[in-house]
């Protein structure tokens, strides 16, 4: 199916939705509100699941010979639980440590939003960054940590507000040298 075409079905299926609860379909406020969320499902939330926005990488020669770690901190996630469609929010930090090829800046940033653009679990979001990155710049040593709040757990459930879900992925040089490692952390700002 084109886009559009997951518009039209998601919209049929929320106004059931919709009706199914009791909500009053012809109110002004709710009439709309199935095509916005077909189209935010496709346009936005769920972007993620076509291949046709994969970030398209802006790799360079590494000529000034760079080799320390490049870490690029604190960039937002916006994903959704898939076992209870709510939000997950949080920071990611990714690292890399370059042999011979270096990534624009964005498209680190660019590469978590399109993995969290779809129905996630957050290891497998982490792990989908770090292999992203290691085809693309051709290294094994990239890391990945992302501390975020789950919705699922914050406002169902048990509805703890103050607990959030830590997970790392760290390969080559950050997993296997602890100096490496530490000072990837340290600059994260985890101890």
């Amino acid at each position: 199916m084109n886009d559009e075409e997951k518009i039209e079905e998601i919209e049929k299926h929320f106004f059931q939705i919709m009706k199914i609860l009791g909500l009053d379909m012809s109110d002004d406020s709710l009439r709309r509100t199935p095509k916005r969320v077909a189209k935010m499902f496709i346009q936005e939330i769920f972007s993620g699941l076509n291949p046709k926005n994969t970030p398209k990488p802006s790799i360079f020669e590494n000529k000034y010979k760079y080799n320390q770690m490049l870490i690029e901190k604190n960039i937002t996630v916006y994903s959704t639980c898939e076992h209870h469609f709510l939000p997950i929010v949080g920071k990611a930090h990714v690292g890399y440590i370059s042999s011979g090829k270096v990534v624009g800046l964005s498209k680190i940033n660019r590469i978590v939003n399109f993995y969290a653009k779809r129905p996630q679990v957050q290891e497998r979001l982490t792990m989908q960054i770090v292999e992203s990155l290691q085809k693309m710049l051709k290294t094994q040593d990239v890391a990945c940590v992302i501390d975020a709040k789950h919705l699922c757990v914050n406002s169902r459930g048990i509805r703890d507000i103050d607990s959030s879900t830590v997970t790392t992925e760290l390969v080559g040089a950050f997993k296997n040298n602890s100096e490496i490692r530490r000072e990837f952390l340290h600059h994260i700002g985890i101890s």
